[in-house]
């Protein structure tokens, strides 16, 4: 899944280049590319596709050079996670009604790619075996408020049944959840098979199944791309979680520790960088004084001089200088709002 804008990285996520076409790490490699990459001996590179909003096509092909434009759908407007898990699901069905499917976020980081390999081939492995839909719940290392949470049933394996979804939780909540030990982050990544996930959204997605499965004559064809343009602006603006993993009483989560963030915001950015002695995390070159834990990135090139600031964003990108309190980076998405309000598209 490619299609999304990542607004609370902005200004370096933007409309024209989201956050997973971007080289967060600078390891010369996108968080796209890190995603394909990571699939290696685990998925051949023919049977990957990427959905992905109808304006960045040329970017995924030209960061994913090995992969066919029919291995590219073209979303031509967002509508969340189901219809995107939808469109994909229905395609591949055509092809092969017992295809596993695995489902992953493009805008991810994983640090430990030896074990992400094999819990994604113990979770193939099981859902090979078993009609449910799996999750990937990571255990959690602090009680973090920007994640959903996945509580498991009651034992000691790490592959059990799921008893409750919860979205972000305040602070007080997720210290509660961490303290209880049956409860771990909602990674939004999913395994599960082609036919098992069709009779779920038949279920809890009525119409959107309806919509997808009368497409099943032009699936892989030439007509694909218009039927998918007609029935998309008049489905659901669902997510999956939502939808269907929330309703559904057939679905099992695997505990994971595989050094993974979902990079969702500057602060899960901050959490995983490197930092001076004074807890900056700087890209870019700058001169410090009396600053501490400052976020501080810059194309190259340039020069920031910060003065006795404490706990700030400082980011700048093309046109935008953005500088607020890193505790209050939820605001972001409200000056992206603002700046979109007031001046179209030329700053988002």
């Amino acid at each position: 899944m490619a299609g999304g804008v990542g607004s609370r990285f902005w200004p370096f996520s933007t409309n024209k280049q989201p956050k997973q076409f971007l080289d967060f790490l600078g390891t010369g490699r996108s968080l796209l590319r890190m995603t394909f990459d990571r699939l290696e001996g685990i998925i051949p590179t023919e049977n990957i596709f990427v959905v992905t909003n109808k304006y960045y096509k040329e970017q995924i092909l030209q960061q994913l050079p090995e992969l066919s434009e029919n291995q590219v759908l073209l979303e031509p407007l967002r509508r969340n996670t189901a219809p995107c898990i939808a469109y994909a699901t229905y395609k591949i069905y055509k092809m092969n009604p017992s295809a596993k499917l695995l489902v992953l976020p493009s805008d991810h980081l994983i640090t430990n790619e030896k074990e992400y390999t094999k819990v994604i081939n113990a979770g193939l492995d099981f859902i090979s075996k078993e009609d449910v839909l799996l999750t990937l719940g990571m255990k959690p290392t602090r009680p973090e408020t920007g994640y959903g949470y996945i509580q498991m049933e009651m034992g000691s394996s790490n592959l059990r049944k799921v008893k409750t979804f919860t979205e972000k939780p305040n602070l007080e909540m997720a210290k509660i959840f961490v303290s209880m030990g049956d409860f771990v982050w909602n990674s939004g990544m999913f395994l599960w098979r082609a036919d098992v996930i069709i009779k779920e959204f038949e279920k809890y997605l009525p119409e959107l199944a309806d919509k997808f499965e009368s497409g099943n004559d032009v699936y892989n064809t030439v007509e694909e791309q218009l039927f998918i343009d007609k029935i998309y602006p008049l489905c659901q603006n669902v997510s999956i979680d939502y939808g269907i993993m929330e309703k559904s009483s057939n679905v099992y989560v695997m505990q994971a520790d595989f050094g993974w963030s979902d990079l969702g915001t500057w602060n899960s950015f901050y959490d995983i960088s490197d930092k001076d002695g004074n807890y900056n995390v700087v890209n870019g070159n700058s001169l410090l004084y009396d600053a501490n834990n400052n976020i501080v990135i810059l194309p190259k090139g340039e020069l920031a001089v910060v003065d006795g600031l404490d706990g700030y964003l400082i980011a700048r990108n093309n046109n935008v200088l953005l500088i607020c309190k890193r505790d209050e980076e939820a605001k972001i998405r409200q000056f992206v709002q603002d700046a979109e309000e007031k001046f179209k598209d030329e700053y988002i």
